[in-house]
């Protein structure tokens, strides 16, 4: 049985990011999708809401026990934000890895 490894989920993850970003007008809904649940992995956050022409984040961060506090921020480079949300626990690994499933990324390990 083929393993792929930390380092080669992170990349493939971060392949498929760069190709969402580039083609995000033509599967937009898909790949808002991705980018969305990337942020919310990444901040246990929810409601995260991507504003590709106003270059904004909005979302709810936990701040205490089923305590939510919205926020927004500006985010010029979305794609070098993305990738800088990618953990290399276990937990992520394993959520990244069905993400590839869901988007049919085949590595080539």
């Amino acid at each position: 049985m083929n393993r792929i490894t930390s380092p080669e989920i992170i990349d493939e993850v971060k392949n498929l990011i760069s190709y969402s970003i580039i083609n995000r007008n033509q599967e937009k809904s898909d790949f808002q999708k991705l980018h969305r649940s990337i942020v919310s992995q990444y901040f246990e956050a929810r409601k995260v809401n991507i504003d590709y022409e106003q270059h904004t984040i909005d979302m709810q961060l936990p701040v205490g026990q089923d305590k939510y506090t919205q926020i927004t921020f500006e985010c010029q480079d979305l794609e070098r934000f993305l990738k800088s949300c990618l953990k290399k626990d276990e937990k992520s690994l394993f959520y990244y890895q069905s993400l590839l499933n869901n988007y049919n990324v085949i590595s080539a390990a």
